[in-house]
């Protein structure tokens, strides 16, 4: 046992130490339990191995690239008919060159084989690239792409607009799929009353088309589902063009139930994410856009319920105060104090009235006075108080010439005080 070991002793067929070169074993065939090739030594013999191989031409399509740094770059070339790729990397001119291509393109690279010793990984080391054709996958979903939208299918005014409060969503994804899992587990948790209808589909390869369209349309013909997501974890490019399939953009377009995409990453795009009525970037996104938030809703519910309360409360404070307002008005606490202009105008009115009625006796009796005064001025009788006498004959009439009256004459005289009858001589 290790404990009854002593001070420098190891463990059997296990090396103490690094061994010189030449104390090491010449070929694989001869190494053995006790005297092994250390990892370095044989990683190293791969290199060697693989740097006799001769330069080739490889054809395949990028499906990642990364030419950010200056005078390097850094591809992921994927076989056109199997699932296999091969990481390639290059620099000065080939860098300079792959700097033009973007994903999806298909190139015919030269170069190298090579073993990175550090990790043993094998890479192809580029120092020529070149397009091949026109006909790229990407070329041809960007063809697909620019011919759906000049048939109207990606415009604004036939998107769906989401349900606010949806009862049951329909979720298409792959069977056991991580996607599925944080869909649910997020609607739950900001939704828990949704229910949900989940169709099971491929969402790779040959099948990926004809099993989305079919669960598309499934649970469109569904009444219960109020909306509907298509959701696939991230991918490569290649693993995602099922969803660019033409049939799946029509089948989404003509989806007369909300659909929302959840393909891939943020970056990722693929043509019915143009066709679907929303867009998510993950299918944790897809699961935050289809379903409010419960707790938000709650604290919108108290919010506008404070404010309703605070609304009634204020319309009440002021109907009181009204009331109020009206109580206390001396109209209401002293009735006859609504009189009090009144009868300071009536008030006012007969002092007015008096005034000018006095006026109106005095200017009377003035002009009385003045009239009189006139009368008595112009009267005879004045004149009789003045010593004169009004002599008249006997039928009355005023003599005014001595030369009218005849001697014997029986004349009457008018004096001031009394009447004197006289006969002419």
């Amino acid at each position: 046992m290790n404990a009854n070991r002593g001070p420098g002793q190891s463990t059997p067929g296990a090396p103490a130490g690094p061994r010189p070169l030449d104390q090491l074993p010449r070929l694989a065939a001869e190494t053995t339990a006790e005297n092994p090739w250390p990892v370095s030594v044989l990683s190293q013999k791969f290199h060697n191995a693989v740097a006799k191989w001769p330069a080739a031409w490889i054809c395949g399509q990028i499906t990642e690239i990364n030419t950010r740094r200056a005078g390097s770059a850094y591809l992921t070339v994927r076989d056109d008919f199997e699932d296999i790729a091969m990481s390639v990397s290059g620099w000065r001119n080939f860098a300079a060159a792959a700097s033009q291509f973007r994903q999806g393109d298909r190139v015919v690279i030269h170069g190298r084989a090579d073993i990175w010793v550090k990790q043993t990984r094998l890479s192809f080391i580029g120092d020529d690239i070149r397009k091949i054709g026109a006909g790229g996958l990407k070329e041809q979903i960007d063809e697909l792409r620019k011919k759906l939208k000049g048939e109207g299918l990606f415009d604004a005014e036939n998107k769906i607009p989401l349900p606010e409060f949806p009862k049951c969503i329909g979720l298409i994804c792959a069977p056991q799929a991580r996607a599925e899992g944080d869909v649910v587990t997020n609607v739950n948790l900001r939704w828990p009353a949704v229910r949900f209808k989940i169709v099971h589909a491929h969402v790779q390869g040959a099948q990926c088309p004809p099993d989305i369209i079919e669960a598309i349309r499934r649970l469109d013909a569904d009444p219960e589902v109020d909306v509907i997501i298509v959701a696939r974890g991230g991918g490569a490019f290649e693993d995602l063009v099922g969803f660019s399939d033409e049939g799946v953009v029509r089948a989404a377009a003509a989806c007369a139930t909300p659909i929302v995409s959840a393909i891939g990453h943020e970056d990722d795009w693929t043509l019915i994410d143009l066709a679907a009525d929303l867009r998510a970037s993950t299918p944790t996104d897809a699961a935050k856009k289809v379903v409010p938030d419960v707790r938000e809703q709650w604290q919108l519910v108290d919010n506008a319920v404070s404010r309703m309360r605070l609304r009634i409360s204020s319309r009440v404070e002021g109907e009181v105060r009204l009331i109020e307002g009206y109580a206390n008005r001396p109209s209401l606490t002293q009735p006859l104090t609504m009189l009090e202009p009144h009868q300071r105008f009536v008030d006012d009115a007969r002092a007015r009235l008096d005034i000018g009625l006095r006026r109106m006796v005095d200017d009377a009796s003035l002009t009385i006075e003045k009239a009189h005064a006139s009368l008595t001025a112009l009267s005879p009788q004045s004149t009789l108080n003045r010593g004169y006498a009004v002599v008249q004959t006997a039928d009355g009439r005023v003599l005014d010439d001595a030369s009218g009256v005849a001697s014997g004459d029986e004349l009457t005289l008018t004096l001031k005080r009394g009447v004197i009858t006289a006969t002419a001589d």
